[in-house]
């Protein structure tokens, strides 16, 4: 709190500063600039600090992610540890299918249960603009902003029909969902090629291009290949990645870009659209405050005692 009232302070001298031409006045400005991004600094480092302890504060998360080690080895997935009765979101270890290693993953118990966490944006602090080798293998802080890593999504997706969910919200406070299912990542052979089935949501169909007639050719990123500024494997004579300055699947280039740069204050003006960008939504030129990226099976079924929408059944007379 303090730090916001410094930081409002100090844009109210600015904005009285800006009337006056002397000399004096203008290093007052530059003075109260400096102050200004020092605060922002330090509030962002504060939200960071905030999100990871509202996590570890989550019931069980710590138990959990000491002693669950060796039977999480035998789940392929948070839905099946959710179905055998870890209900607390936090930090286990999966072993997929076809993956030489486990994996620690974080699972988020909301939204039904069962969801792997593979990619957060929450206020900046990670870069996504990272090489082919670092998007293979994952980067980032799993309790803040991470990606968890595209040989991960492939061993993943490949065991079953996965659903992605992904949770967006604006500066605004507002929040929506996409959810697509049928959600499949190719191996590395195949440039992790995206491959997702019908949609279901409140922010438009962006992955599909299917929220305008005609754009489809060059919006949709059904079918496309994953891109990051070292390996160009896009449908676009340049390069997006580097363009847009994050790896996504890319056409030419896109309607949905998660992965991109992050602008703290929503609205903003680049060379390109290089945001962290869901087209339908909020358009090209807005960055998103928040997105979670997340997996589960298709077919998982909540236990009646876990579905808040489940009919009370009445008890055996």
């Amino acid at each position: 709190m303090e730090g916001s009232r410094l930081l409002l302070t100090g844009l109210m001298l600015i904005a009285a500063c800006s009337l006056c031409a002397s000399d004096s006045c203008s290093e007052e400005v530059a003075r109260l600039r400096e102050q200004e991004m020092f605060l922002k600094s330090r509030l962002q480092k504060q939200e960071v600090l905030l999100h990871r302890l509202q996590l570890l504060r989550q019931p069980g998360i710590v138990d959990k992610a000491r002693t669950d080690q060796s039977q999480d080895n035998e789940s392929t997935d948070c839905s099946q540890l959710f179905s055998s009765g870890s209900k607390s979101s936090g930090f286990y270890t999966i072993k997929p299918h076809g993956s030489p290693h486990p994996v620690r993953v974080y699972c988020d118990m909301s939204d039904g249960g069962g969801w792997v966490v593979i990619q957060r944006r929450i206020n900046g602090t990670e870069r996504f603009n990272r090489s082919w080798a670092e998007y293979k293998d994952g980067f980032g802080d799993m309790a803040a902003e991470f990606w968890l890593g595209n040989d991960n999504l492939h061993y993943i997706t490949t065991q079953g029909n996965y659903s992605l969910r992904i949770n967006l919200g604006d500066f605004g406070g507002y929040r929506g969902y996409a959810e697509y299912k049928n959600f499949k990542v190719a191996n590395e052979e195949d440039q992790y090629r995206l491959t997702f089935g019908t949609y279901l949501g409140t922010v438009g169909d962006a992955l599909s291009g299917r929220y305008e007639v005609g754009v489809s050719e060059w919006a949709s990123h059904q079918g496309v290949r994953f891109s990051t500024y070292d390996q160009d494997n896009d449908n676009y004579k340049g390069n997006c990645a580097q363009e847009d300055k994050g790896g996504w699947w890319f056409n030419k280039c896109h309607s949905a870009h998660l992965n991109g740069m992050y602008y703290p204050n929503g609205f903003y003006n680049a060379m390109t659209d290089d945001g962290v960008v869901w087209y339908p939504w909020r358009g090209w030129w807005y960055s998103l405050k928040t997105s979670v990226m997340k997996l589960r099976p298709t077919d998982f079924k909540l236990d009646p005692i876990d579905d808040p929408n489940a009919v009370p059944r009445r008890p055996a007379s």
